[in-house]
């Protein structure tokens, strides 16, 4: 009986594995293929700006940047747990990507990096990646509410801080409530037990990468001979990876989502609406797309620890 088990464990894990690539695949060919706004001819045409050398090697330096910012942000928070090499920190990150492309506001991403653990790890891993995603979150918000303001969408800006206040307010009116045995009070302590480097660092690394892909949108901007004020287009990034990032989405919806909050906000500034189309379409392609197709190997070649130990025994 104990053998048929683990067989059927092996089992429905190869076809767990066949599924989520399957999916991410077919999700991310299902966007291409059906956005009205994507036409391959003028994508084609528009790519000509972009085989210049040394912008593409520029291009793929702010894609492995970013991704490897997000690297050393897991490692380091991971390492509380346990020592994690670049190369585990790699392909968990990667993993997880995939595994979180097509649920909600990629939720599957913390279970993706859990599998790596020991089940009586789960949720700490699960909170430490709430940490590492955090304060991209909270880079957002700032550098988003900025952005509003240098708009001159003061309005947007002053509600923003309002709801914010409001929220801490909230929060703090019932932070000793407990939800399933956790509170606010008891996330705050466990966030406040790691040590100050490790926050330290991981504030440093989210900065650099957020940093990072404002500057490869900008970047684009600049290829396709966008002239706006420095201050006014980062602004506008800002914004709508701010507004984007509230909005309740799946990963592989993403350019869609933020395609469409750009074309908003570059409207107004008289960019051509094809032009921020194909840069949000670009950003995605080489931000979520190529990631993902990394993580669907790792997701493949995946080993779960209880399925390493019945082999063993």
């Amino acid at each position: 009986m104990n053998a048929w088990s683990d067989k059927s464990k092996q089992f429905f894990t190869v076809l767990l594995k066949i599924l989520i690539v399957s999916g991410a695949f077919y999700l991310i060919y299902k966007k291409l293929n059906a956005d009205p706004h994507l036409s391959w001819n003028a994508f084609q045409i528009s790519l000509q700006k972009l085989t210049h050398p040394l912008v593409i090697l520029a291009l793929i330096a702010f894609t492995v940047a970013n991704r490897f910012m997000e690297i050393l942000k897991w490692q380091n928070l991971g390492s509380t747990l346990r020592p994690l090499s670049l190369a585990d920190s790699t392909k968990q990150v990667f993993a997880a990507l995939t595994a979180g492309v097509f649920t909600p506001n990629g939720i599957g991403e913390y279970a993706g990096k859990a599998f790596y653990f020991a089940k009586n790890e789960a949720r700490q891993v699960v909170f430490l990646n709430l940490i590492c995603n955090g304060i991209q979150m909270v880079y957002t918000i700032i550098f988003g509410t900025l952005g509003l303001f240098i708009l001159g969408n003061t309005l947007w800006g002053m509600g923003i801080l309002v709801t914010i206040g409001i929220l801490f307010l909230f929060f703090f009116s019932i932070q000793k409530i407990k939800i399933n045995g956790y509170s606010f009070e008891l996330l705050w302590t466990k966030t406040k037990a790691i040590p100050k480097e490790i926050h330290y660092k991981n504030n440093l690394l989210g900065l650099a990468r957020y940093l990072i892909f404002s500057h490869q949108y900008y970047f684009l901007f600049c290829i396709f001979e966008v002239h706006l004020p420095y201050a006014t287009a980062m602004g506008a990034i800002a914004a709508v990876y701010f507004l984007a990032s509230s909005l309740p989405s799946f990963q592989f919806l993403d350019f869609a989502v933020k395609g469409s909050v750009a074309l908003f906000f570059f409207g107004k500034l008289s960019v051509n609406d094809w032009t921020v189309v194909f840069i949000s379409t670009l950003m995605w392609l080489m931000n979520v797309v190529l990631p993902v197709l990394l993580g669907s190997y790792y997701i493949l070649i995946f080993k779960p620890q209880w399925a390493s130990s019945s082999a063993s025994e």
